[in-house]
């Protein structure tokens, strides 16, 4: 008989109530109850600050979670590119917007034939060129593209400056009969991860001073500026204080990785967020003193914020080290320290969004039951 390939190692556990003890790992795992706490805790800060939430997915790439989110009150889902924005949108999530400029032949041919079946999607220009580009591809549509001024706010990786250039940009798209002017987009990449609370405050506030000097020079020429769209899980506690953005563009607050876990949270606007997301892994190998071999390497984390903490499962000091490709390994702080193979550890996510895109699925956890597998559905899909 021809061997058939499961549809996924883990399929069979669902709904199981001793499921987590049986996952075949590594394992992307997002704990259930944590995970709806940070949903329902971010649309009650928006919902009190009177401003609208339309939260990140380059973060999740999860068509199921843009659900829920949509479900707890967001607008409309953030896309950092074509590629998720289509994935998506097959999924019948929306409206959405692409938050990076798309300037290419290729990329412009299929952001006509998207923007053709979903008249609410929304896209970025930093460019006069950049627009023409997009007014190309909107040219033959029954509708005009909604845009978004994108403005360079200090991070100096897209958009333009706020000023005489961004204004002109303004004039450009509002004259094209194929775009439609709606407003600015302004993200502070840089600021996210500050760690100090008072310096980041200082950074975030005096890097929108210039988004509102705009907004107000929009204002008196008579032209509409409905939505003003940015911010993140570092800045929106900051953010809000401005009263500038009309809405967030939130995204790792659904999961809050160690790189988030380590900045520090102010008095004012506090929101409290719980770390949902791990990677489960197994002790492959103990032979040696002092270490043991976990099955979770360097294709099972994004790497460049380094080793993940251990959440639990290993002893007390213990630390997690990449230990090639395939493997990892655990550094133990006493001699008398030991796993045996078999042994499971829950580690936490150094960056959720690369580490999200290695995996294919969501293993959905409501205690050790295995709820649902999610897939992540623009997994992949950067083009």
């Amino acid at each position: 008989m021809k061997f058939a390939l499961a549809p996924h190692p883990n399929a069979h556990l669902v709904g199981q109530a001793d499921a987590r003890a049986h996952l075949s790992t590594p394992a992307l795992v997002l704990e259930k109850a944590a995970f709806e706490a940070n949903v329902r805790a971010m649309a009650a800060f928006a919902a009190d600050r009177g401003v609208k939430l339309r939260p990140h997915a380059k973060t999740h790439k999860s068509a199921e979670i843009a659900r829920l989110q949509l479900g707890a009150g967001a607008i409309g889902i953030c896309v950092a590119k074509l590629g998720e924005a289509e994935a998506l949108h097959a999924a019948g999530i929306g409206p959405l917007l692409i938050t990076s400029p798309i300037v290419s032949r290729p990329q412009l041919d299929r952001l006509a034939r998207l923007h053709q079946d979903a008249s609410d999607l929304l896209v970025v220009a930093d460019s006069v060129d950049g627009a023409q580009g997009l007014a190309d591809a909107a040219a033959g549509a029954a509708h005009p593209l909604n845009v978004l001024i994108d403005l360079d706010i200090g991070l100096h990786r897209t958009g333009i400056a706020p000023g005489p250039a961004a204004l002109g940009l303004i004039t450009f798209v509002m004259r094209h009969p194929a775009l439609r002017f709606r407003g600015l987009q302004a993200y502070g990449g840089h600021l996210q991860h500050i760690n100090d609370f008072a310096e980041r405050r200082s950074k975030g506030l005096r890097a929108l001073e210039p988004v509102a000097a705009l907004r107000d020079q929009v204002a008196a020429k008579g032209i509409a500026c409905e939505i003003i769209s940015g911010s993140g899980t570092g800045t929106f506690a900051i953010d809000v204080e401005a009263q500038l953005f009309t809405e967030l563009q939130v995204g790792s607050y659904v999961f809050m990785d160690r790189e988030y876990n380590d900045v520090e949270t102010g008095p004012q606007n506090r929101v409290d967020l719980q770390t949902s997301l791990f990677v489960e892994t197994s002790v492959i190998s103990a032979n040696h003193p002092g270490i043991a071999t976990t099955d979770a390497g360097l294709k099972s984390f994004a790497t460049e914020a380094g080793p993940p903490p251990i959440h639990s499962g290993a002893p007390e000091g213990a630390k997690y080290f990449f230990f090639g490709d395939e493997q990892g390994g655990v550094l133990f702080a006493q001699p008398e320290h030991a796993l045996k193979p078999g042994s499971r550890l829950r580690c936490v996510t150094p960056h959720c969004d690369p580490t999200v895109n290695l995996y294919s699925h969501y293993h959905v956890m409501d205690g050790d039951r295995l709820v649902s597998l999610w897939p992540v559905d623009a997994r992949g899909r950067s083009a």
